[in-house]
Protein backbone atom coordinates (compact mmCIF):
# COMPACT_ATOMS: atom_id res chain seq x y z
CA UNK A 1 0.00 0.00 0.00
CA UNK A 2 1.15 3.55 -0.55
CA UNK A 3 -0.31 6.40 1.30
CA UNK A 4 -1.12 9.70 -0.93
CA UNK A 5 -2.39 13.11 -0.17
CA UNK A 6 -6.15 14.08 -1.79
CA UNK A 7 -7.68 17.17 -1.53
CA UNK A 8 -11.13 17.03 -1.03
CA UNK A 9 -14.28 19.09 -1.10
CA UNK A 10 -16.22 19.78 2.62
CA UNK A 11 -19.20 17.70 0.97
CA UNK A 12 -16.86 14.75 0.21
CA UNK A 13 -15.45 14.47 3.17
CA UNK A 14 -18.64 14.58 4.92
CA UNK A 15 -19.65 12.09 3.01
CA UNK A 16 -16.81 10.08 3.37
CA UNK A 17 -17.02 10.48 7.45
CA UNK A 18 -21.03 9.97 7.42
CA UNK A 19 -20.39 6.65 5.86
CA UNK A 20 -17.89 5.66 8.51
CA UNK A 21 -20.00 6.43 11.07
CA UNK A 22 -22.63 4.24 9.72
CA UNK A 23 -20.31 1.64 9.57
CA UNK A 24 -20.42 1.24 5.85
CA UNK A 25 -16.52 1.36 5.97
CA UNK A 26 -14.13 1.03 8.57
CA UNK A 27 -12.36 4.51 7.80
CA UNK A 28 -12.12 7.31 4.76
CA UNK A 29 -8.84 4.88 3.44
CA UNK A 30 -10.98 2.22 2.55
CA UNK A 31 -14.38 4.38 0.85
CA UNK A 32 -12.24 6.01 -1.06
CA UNK A 33 -10.11 2.69 -2.25
CA UNK A 34 -13.66 1.56 -2.57
CA UNK A 35 -14.88 4.27 -4.67
CA UNK A 36 -11.59 3.95 -7.04
CA UNK A 37 -12.21 -0.13 -7.85
CA UNK A 38 -15.39 1.01 -8.91
CA UNK A 39 -14.22 3.51 -11.67
CA UNK A 40 -11.49 0.79 -12.61
CA UNK A 41 -14.20 -1.60 -12.97
CA UNK A 42 -15.96 0.51 -14.88
CA UNK A 43 -13.21 1.67 -17.21
CA UNK A 44 -11.82 -2.22 -17.89
CA UNK A 45 -15.75 -2.65 -19.19
CA UNK A 46 -16.28 0.18 -21.20
CA UNK A 47 -12.69 0.34 -22.95
CA UNK A 48 -13.81 -1.96 -25.79
CA UNK A 49 -16.78 0.39 -26.36
CA UNK A 50 -14.54 3.42 -26.70
CA UNK A 51 -11.74 1.11 -28.85
CA UNK A 52 -14.31 -0.20 -31.46
CA UNK A 53 -16.21 3.25 -31.50
CA UNK A 54 -12.89 4.65 -33.56
CA UNK A 55 -12.94 2.40 -35.75
CA UNK A 56 -13.58 3.23 -39.45
CA UNK A 57 -16.60 0.55 -40.48
CA UNK A 58 -15.88 1.02 -44.23
CA UNK A 59 -12.23 0.35 -43.73
CA UNK A 60 -12.89 -2.33 -41.94
CA UNK A 61 -15.32 -3.54 -44.42
CA UNK A 62 -13.18 -2.96 -47.17
CA UNK A 63 -10.44 -5.24 -45.13
CA UNK A 64 -12.59 -8.21 -44.70
CA UNK A 65 -13.85 -8.71 -48.02
CA UNK A 66 -10.31 -7.90 -49.43
CA UNK A 67 -8.94 -11.04 -51.66
CA UNK A 68 -12.51 -12.82 -51.43
CA UNK A 69 -13.63 -14.26 -54.87
CA UNK A 70 -16.58 -16.34 -53.64
CA UNK A 71 -15.06 -19.75 -53.21
CA UNK A 72 -13.57 -21.05 -50.19
CA UNK A 73 -9.65 -22.67 -50.12
CA UNK A 74 -9.24 -26.52 -49.43
CA UNK A 75 -8.37 -27.64 -46.64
Amino acid sequence: MRKIAVTLDRRTVDDLDRWVREGKYPNRSRALQSAIDLLSARDRRTRLVRELAKLDTREEKRLAEEGLDGTWPEY
